[in-house]
């Protein structure tokens, strides 16, 4: 996988008006999370200060250096390299930027937070992540309460907080405290060549009736009308099939997973999009892609070999060197399952992701907050969008660009989703048991004729083992 939530493109206005949907607060309920996250050696004797003014609202040594890791992955380093450095040195020149990347942020960075070395500002992603509500509750990620208080780098008379998305500081706050900065935005859904729908006079479906009527049309094309990777990318699928079961019956229904309420997964929205899904797979997949990686089945859609991905928006610009002309990236929402949704066909699931924090123990975590306020600004925002083709949570940082085709595409389904925008489910990140089991679960149904009531019953137990297990820290959303 590339990424856990990340990227998009939309229009500033639009997203100002849905992005109460992305706020979130996660608290944790009871003790320590499970994850092997150690307090470090005693704090560094000497952090890098300097004096808080107009100009420095952070207050940091204006000649220390700050170290940054960035994560390798869908969204690339060059945002990181040829625009938030260059930036953040064009006003602090003598601040030396120790700059390195990686695809394994745990298994590199969780050394040097448990001995105490930590970068000063890390960038939490990919599939080899950092538990990080393990990492605040260790007390090793930074207080960002000044950083989102201090005046925005590029707005007048703006706080940082001010020129951000609703919701973009509750996403990363923990027990009342905002701890990550949630930096990009991203649209889910079914993308698909657009192109090659216009060619065959193929309409975009709303009803499940009428989406597996263009499958049927599709396979008899002799192209493989639905597919995802089992090998890497199964959660993919989950996703689907949750943001299916959450228009059945709407949020509440992911809500109730994620508090491990007993029943969540028997319950009768959980149970139709498993139901519909597991025909898709019966149907209309390629069965030899329960062994491929992400990549592979990419490929293989860019080809025109596959007609629908459910995926994240970062798919477009993770796929950009394979992407032949004449491909046009364009996204869909899933189609409604019953005749009696609860929420409309056009609603979708988005959300800030993509988690970046300063070090409490660094050598300058003040230094690595700075470094956040720079990529906060507009200019930083812009130049990622325009090398990502995914937005960030800094509002109206794009207004008026030209963006690419799947981001156009987005941003036209977040207009038509209105406020039926939700943020989806949080498991996946607090139950790693059980976000394990939901992977080889949709796998069993989509791939190998698993019916739905099967799947059903293998997560409610999976659920309630995770519920049972007092060495598991438990989380609670409203």
């Amino acid at each position: 996988m590339t990424e856990i939530f990340a990227k998009t493109e939309v229009d500033r206005r639009t997203l100002l008006r849905r992005a109460a949907a992305v706020g979130m607060l996660a608290t944790p309920a009871v003790g320590l999370l499970s994850a092997c996250v150690g307090g470090g050696e005693d704090e560094p004797t000497t952090q890098s200060t300097g004096t808080k003014s107009a100009d420095n609202p952070l207050g940091i040594d204006t000649k220390a250096g700050v170290e940054i890791v960035i994560f390798n992955g869908g969204l690339g380093t060059a945002y990181a390299t040829d625009v938030d450095t260059p930036l953040f040195n064009k006003k602090w020149a003598d601040a030396k930027i120790t700059y390195s990347a990686t695809e394994q942020i745990s298994t590199v960075i969780q050394p040097r937070i448990n001995a105490g070395s930590p970068p000063d500002m890390i960038n939490n992603s990919g599939s080899n992540l950092m538990d990080f509500g393990a990492i605040v509750k260790a007390g090793q990620a930074a207080d960002l309460t000044d950083l989102f208080a201090a005046p925005s780098w590029d707005v007048a008379g703006k706080t940082v907080a001010e020129t951000l998305v609703p919701g973009a500081v509750q996403q990363g706050t923990y027990d009342g405290k905002p701890f990550a900065m949630n930096y990009s935005y991203t649209v889910f859904g079914l993308w698909y060549n657009k192109k090659l729908f216009e060619k065959n006079s193929w309409t975009i479906p709303t009803t499940w009736a009428d989406f597996t009527a263009l499958l049927d049309k599709i396979k008899a094309a002799g192209i493989t009308p639905f597919g995802y990777a089992g090998a890497n990318a199964s959660y993919y699928m989950v996703r689907a099939l949750l943001t299916s079961a959450a228009k059945i019956g709407t949020e509440q229904s992911l809500k109730d997973i994620d508090n491990l309420k007993p029943g969540a997964w028997t319950a009768d929205p959980i149970k139709q999009a498993a139901q519909a899904w597991g025909e898709v797979g019966n149907k209309y997949i390629n069965k030899t892609f329960l062994g491929l990686k992400h990549t592979e089945v990419q490929l293989q859609q860019d080809q025109d070999k596959v007609a629908f991905y459910p995926c994240g928006s970062w798919l477009e610009n993770e796929q950009a060197k394979d992407t032949p002309a004449g491909f046009e990236y364009a996204v869909a929402a899933f189609p409604s399952v019953t005749a009696a949704d609860k929420l409309p066909a056009t609603a979708i699931n988005a959300a800030a992701g993509e988690i970046y924090f300063a070090a409490a123990k660094g050598k300058n975590p003040q230094g690595g907050k700075e470094y956040l306020r720079a990529m906060l600004s507009k200019e930083a925002a812009l130049g990622f969008t325009k090398l990502t083709k995914s937005l960030t949570v800094v509002a109206g940082a794009s207004d008026g660009q030209t963006i690419s085709p799947g981001l156009t595409s987005a941003n036209d389904m977040l207009t038509k989703a209105g406020q039926d925008v939700f943020v989806g489910y949080l498991f996946d990140t607090w139950y790693k048991k059980l976000d394990d089991e939901s992977r080889g679960a949709v796998n069993d149904l989509m791939f190998k004729g698993g019916d739905a009531q099967k799947f059903c019953d293998r997560m409610e137990a999976a659920s309630q083992a995770v519920a049972k297990d007092s060495s598991i820290t438990k989380f609670t959303r409203s």
